[in-house]
């Protein structure tokens, strides 16, 4: 979004002094991150968050790691990489510098982690299938995550990507959602700044698409497949009313369909997850003839919108605007969530619980 251009800096951090050489060599970025934990075979406690600006101060890992998470989520903008004209060397160089932090390189040594990007570590800010670059972008996105050569993101169009975990009864499927490569211009607003009307306006045109036909078909197909509790992690906000940022609520069509394909699937327990919007806020959208979507965006780990104000028609309770991560306990015995945000200092800043059988 167009206030987060605002947060960017030409400045790279000193840390990079010792990198200068990898800076253009993929794999040389790579290993400064060491080895890739092994994938749990048990999920109990998830970590979520969004967000990272690599130039600033990131105190944030010490309590995610302090929580000792089976698996943490990266919900997109990594890091921040999307200054125009775009240049693969800058990206590779924000990534070196992210790499460097000694709080995330401790994570990603010993904390299962999956990650999905969002329009500011794709390259455009608001950016979609138009951006030009996203093919070199993906190759620095799979290169940094380690992908190995046999994944399938290395030969299909796209990131998305699922995964599950533990036994029948208490599997748990993560469902990453590329929100970016394929998705329709947006509608511009008519009036910006307004609120409710901040940058875009629905637009209910059958053509547009924010997934692409592929990755539709491929997600109906997933959310067939077993599973006790479905984490959907798309990097913008998909069930949220009451603003006029990027969102499903752009294209309602979509919004729509997504909740066709979970209830024609029958796929039961799911959850969504979603950044972008430096606050977080937990949101609850009923349905007539589907469970309620519970939504958890959980953005700003460094950098959080400290004066956010909006309308929150299915909000539950208040806005976060202190840098935060989301925290996801499953509690199996009593078959229910227990969630919250936490701050730098590891304090719960909101916290509940959902119940698996509500959404059901």
């Amino acid at each position: 979004m167009d206030r987060r251009q605002l947060l960017q800096t030409t400045l790279y951090s000193t840390l990079l002094s010792g990198l200068g050489a990898c800076a253009s060599n993929n794999k040389a970025l790579v290993e400064t991150s060491g080895t890739t934990p092994a994938w749990p075979t048990h999920i109990q406690k998830i970590a979520f968050g969004s967000c990272i600006n690599q130039n600033k101060e990131q105190p944030i890992w010490q309590a995610v790691l302090a929580n000792r998470p089976d698996l943490f989520i990266f919900g997109g903008d990594t890091v921040y990489a999307d200054s125009q004209p775009w240049l693969l060397a800058n990206l590779e160089q924000a990534y070196a510098t992210q790499a460097a932090q000694p709080g995330f390189a401790q994570l990603r040594k010993t904390i299962p982690h999956m990650a999905i990007w969002d329009d500011n570590d794709m390259g455009l800010n608001d950016g979609g299938a138009e951006f030009q670059h996203k093919e070199a972008s993906k190759k620095a996105f799979l290169d940094f995550w380690r992908l190995p050569a046999n994944d399938p993101r290395r030969s299909r169009e796209g990131l998305y990507h699922a995964v599950s975990f533990g036994n029948a009864g208490q599997r748990v499927q993560v469902i990453l959602l590329d929100t970016r490569s394929f998705r329709s211009a947006l509608r511009r607003t008519d009036q910006r700044d307004a609120p409710g009307k901040e940058r875009y306006v629905p637009d209910a045109d059958p053509a547009k698409t924010m997934l692409g036909e592929v990755q539709w078909q491929w997600l109906t197909a997933q959310l067939q497949t077993p599973a006790d509790l479905r984490l959907i992690v798309s990097g913008v906000q998909v069930v949220v009313e009451g603003h006029g940022w990027e969102g499903w609520h752009n294209l309602p069509l979509e919004q729509e369909k997504l909740r066709q394909v979970i209830r024609r699937t029958g796929a039961k327990g799911v959850v969504l997850l979603s950044g972008d919007r430096h606050i977080g806020a937990v949101y609850k959208s009923p349905s007539a003839d589907l469970y309620p979507l519970y939504e958890f965006t959980s953005s700003g780990m460094t950098h959080a919108w400290q004066t956010a104000k909006e309308a929150g028609p299915n909000r539950l309770g208040e806005l976060v605007t202190q840098n935060h991560f989301a925290m996801i306990e499953l509690d199996w015995q009593q078959r229910q969530i227990q969630w919250g945000f936490k701050n730098t200092q590891d304090q719960w800043l909101q916290q509940g619980r959902i119940a698996l059988a509500e959404l059901e």
